[in-house]
Protein backbone atom coordinates (compact mmCIF):
# COMPACT_ATOMS: atom_id res chain seq x y z
CA UNK A 1 0.00 0.00 0.00
CA UNK A 2 1.43 3.37 -0.95
CA UNK A 3 1.81 6.02 1.68
CA UNK A 4 -1.04 8.51 1.48
CA UNK A 5 -0.65 12.21 2.20
CA UNK A 6 -3.77 12.34 4.38
CA UNK A 7 -3.69 10.30 7.58
CA UNK A 8 -5.97 7.30 7.83
CA UNK A 9 -8.78 8.36 10.16
CA UNK A 10 -9.82 5.82 12.78
CA UNK A 11 -12.79 6.64 14.98
CA UNK A 12 -13.21 5.15 18.43
CA UNK A 13 -16.80 4.54 19.40
CA UNK A 14 -18.18 4.61 22.96
CA UNK A 15 -17.93 0.79 22.91
CA UNK A 16 -14.16 1.30 22.39
CA UNK A 17 -14.37 -0.36 18.97
CA UNK A 18 -12.14 1.21 16.35
CA UNK A 19 -13.68 2.10 12.98
CA UNK A 20 -11.66 2.58 9.78
CA UNK A 21 -13.34 5.45 7.92
CA UNK A 22 -11.73 4.50 4.58
CA UNK A 23 -12.96 0.91 4.43
CA UNK A 24 -16.03 1.33 6.67
CA UNK A 25 -15.15 -1.59 8.90
CA UNK A 26 -13.87 -2.24 12.40
CA UNK A 27 -10.15 -2.71 12.99
CA UNK A 28 -7.91 -4.00 15.75
CA UNK A 29 -4.71 -2.61 17.22
CA UNK A 30 -2.79 -5.14 15.11
CA UNK A 31 -4.52 -3.81 11.98
CA UNK A 32 -3.47 -0.28 12.92
CA UNK A 33 0.11 -1.45 13.50
CA UNK A 34 -0.01 -3.02 10.02
CA UNK A 35 -1.15 0.26 8.45
CA UNK A 36 1.73 2.06 10.12
CA UNK A 37 4.26 -0.59 8.99
CA UNK A 38 2.98 -0.07 5.44
CA UNK A 39 3.88 3.61 5.71
CA UNK A 40 0.47 5.08 6.50
CA UNK A 41 -0.01 7.90 8.94
CA UNK A 42 -2.86 7.11 11.31
CA UNK A 43 -5.02 9.43 13.38
CA UNK A 44 -7.33 7.99 16.02
CA UNK A 45 -10.06 10.20 17.42
CA UNK A 46 -12.82 9.70 19.97
CA UNK A 47 -16.11 9.97 18.10
CA UNK A 48 -18.00 11.58 20.98
CA UNK A 49 -15.47 14.10 22.32
CA UNK A 50 -13.29 14.58 19.24
CA UNK A 51 -10.15 14.04 21.37
CA UNK A 52 -7.05 12.83 19.54
CA UNK A 53 -6.21 9.40 20.97
CA UNK A 54 -3.41 8.54 18.53
CA UNK A 55 -0.58 8.78 21.06
CA UNK A 56 -2.44 6.62 23.58
CA UNK A 57 -3.06 3.86 21.03
CA UNK A 58 0.48 3.96 19.58
CA UNK A 59 1.87 3.54 23.09
CA UNK A 60 -0.52 0.64 23.64
CA UNK A 61 0.71 -1.04 20.42
CA UNK A 62 4.33 -0.65 21.58
CA UNK A 63 3.49 -1.98 25.05
CA UNK A 64 1.78 -5.05 23.57
CA UNK A 65 4.75 -5.84 21.33
CA UNK A 66 7.17 -5.41 24.22
CA UNK A 67 5.05 -7.63 26.49
CA UNK A 68 5.10 -10.41 23.86
CA UNK A 69 8.89 -10.48 24.01
CA UNK A 70 9.44 -8.38 20.87
CA UNK A 71 11.89 -6.20 22.78
CA UNK A 72 13.00 -3.28 20.66
CA UNK A 73 13.55 -0.76 23.41
CA UNK A 74 16.44 -1.64 25.73
CA UNK A 75 15.70 -1.47 29.45
CA UNK A 76 18.04 1.49 29.97
CA UNK A 77 16.22 3.46 27.25
CA UNK A 78 12.86 2.74 28.87
CA UNK A 79 14.29 3.78 32.25
CA UNK A 80 15.64 7.02 30.78
CA UNK A 81 12.27 7.74 29.18
CA UNK A 82 10.54 7.35 32.53
CA UNK A 83 13.13 9.63 34.12
CA UNK A 84 12.63 12.24 31.40
CA UNK A 85 9.00 12.67 32.47
CA UNK A 86 10.12 13.75 35.93
CA UNK A 87 12.95 16.08 34.90
CA UNK A 88 13.65 19.08 32.72
CA UNK A 89 14.91 16.67 30.08
CA UNK A 90 11.27 16.16 29.13
CA UNK A 91 11.50 19.10 26.73
CA UNK A 92 14.66 17.76 25.04
CA UNK A 93 13.86 14.05 24.73
CA UNK A 94 11.09 14.25 22.09
CA UNK A 95 13.21 16.43 19.80
CA UNK A 96 16.22 14.15 20.31
CA UNK A 97 14.23 11.00 19.51
CA UNK A 98 12.61 12.58 16.45
CA UNK A 99 15.97 13.80 15.15
CA UNK A 100 17.59 10.41 15.80
CA UNK A 101 14.94 8.52 13.85
CA UNK A 102 15.08 11.06 11.02
CA UNK A 103 18.88 10.64 10.82
CA UNK A 104 18.42 6.86 10.78
CA UNK A 105 15.92 7.10 7.90
CA UNK A 106 18.14 9.50 5.94
CA UNK A 107 21.24 7.37 6.52
CA UNK A 108 19.41 4.26 5.41
CA UNK A 109 18.17 5.99 2.27
CA UNK A 110 21.65 7.27 1.39
CA UNK A 111 23.22 3.86 2.05
CA UNK A 112 20.71 2.19 -0.25
CA UNK A 113 21.39 4.80 -2.95
CA UNK A 114 25.14 4.22 -2.64
CA UNK A 115 24.76 0.44 -2.68
CA UNK A 116 22.70 0.49 -5.87
CA UNK A 117 24.69 3.19 -7.67
CA UNK A 118 26.42 1.92 -10.78
CA UNK A 119 29.28 1.37 -11.05
CA UNK A 120 30.09 0.89 -7.40
CA UNK A 121 33.84 1.29 -6.66
CA UNK A 122 33.96 -2.02 -4.78
CA UNK A 123 31.98 -3.97 -7.41
CA UNK A 124 35.10 -5.85 -8.58
CA UNK A 125 35.89 -7.09 -5.08
CA UNK A 126 35.26 -10.84 -4.70
CA UNK A 127 32.07 -11.49 -2.77
CA UNK A 128 30.77 -7.95 -3.23
CA UNK A 129 27.44 -9.15 -4.63
CA UNK A 130 26.82 -11.36 -1.58
CA UNK A 131 27.84 -8.53 0.76
CA UNK A 132 25.54 -6.10 -1.03
CA UNK A 133 22.64 -8.58 -0.85
CA UNK A 134 23.25 -9.16 2.88
CA UNK A 135 23.32 -5.45 3.60
CA UNK A 136 20.11 -4.89 1.67
CA UNK A 137 18.37 -7.72 3.53
CA UNK A 138 19.65 -6.41 6.85
CA UNK A 139 18.46 -2.88 6.12
CA UNK A 140 15.13 -4.14 4.84
CA UNK A 141 14.63 -6.19 8.01
CA UNK A 142 15.68 -3.34 10.29
CA UNK A 143 13.73 -0.62 8.52
CA UNK A 144 10.84 -2.52 7.05
CA UNK A 145 7.64 -0.55 7.02
CA UNK A 146 9.23 2.81 7.79
CA UNK A 147 8.35 5.59 5.42
CA UNK A 148 11.34 6.07 3.18
CA UNK A 149 12.46 2.60 4.27
CA UNK A 150 14.60 0.30 2.23
CA UNK A 151 12.82 -1.60 -0.42
CA UNK A 152 14.59 -4.44 -2.06
CA UNK A 153 14.69 -5.14 -5.75
CA UNK A 154 11.45 -6.26 -7.34
CA UNK A 155 11.09 -10.02 -7.77
CA UNK A 156 10.60 -11.61 -11.13
CA UNK A 157 9.53 -15.18 -11.86
CA UNK A 158 13.11 -16.51 -11.83
CA UNK A 159 13.97 -14.95 -8.46
CA UNK A 160 14.11 -17.38 -5.52
CA UNK A 161 11.53 -16.92 -2.78
CA UNK A 162 12.48 -14.58 0.06
CA UNK A 163 12.65 -17.58 2.41
CA UNK A 164 15.14 -19.36 0.13
CA UNK A 165 17.21 -16.20 -0.20
CA UNK A 166 17.17 -15.71 3.57
CA UNK A 167 18.27 -19.31 4.17
CA UNK A 168 21.06 -19.00 1.62
CA UNK A 169 22.19 -15.68 3.07
CA UNK A 170 22.10 -17.06 6.61
CA UNK A 171 24.24 -20.01 5.53
CA UNK A 172 26.71 -17.61 3.92
CA UNK A 173 26.84 -15.46 7.07
CA UNK A 174 27.48 -18.54 9.20
CA UNK A 175 30.25 -19.66 6.85
CA UNK A 176 31.88 -16.23 6.98
CA UNK A 177 31.55 -16.12 10.77
CA UNK A 178 33.19 -19.54 11.10
CA UNK A 179 36.02 -18.38 8.83
CA UNK A 180 36.52 -15.25 10.95
CA UNK A 181 36.52 -17.32 14.14
CA UNK A 182 39.27 -19.54 12.68
CA UNK A 183 41.34 -16.49 11.80
CA UNK A 184 40.89 -14.99 15.28
CA UNK A 185 41.83 -18.25 17.00
CA UNK A 186 45.06 -18.40 14.94
CA UNK A 187 45.98 -14.93 16.21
Amino acid sequence: MAASTAPLLIKRYASRRLYNTETSDYVTLEDIAGFIREGREVRIIDLKSGDDLTRQYLLQIIAEHESRGENVLPLDVLTDLVRSYATNAQSVVPQFLAASFEMLREGQSKLMENMTALPHPMAKMPGFDALQRQQQLFLKAMMGGWRGGASGPERDDDTPTPQAEDARDMAEIRRQLAELQKRVSKL
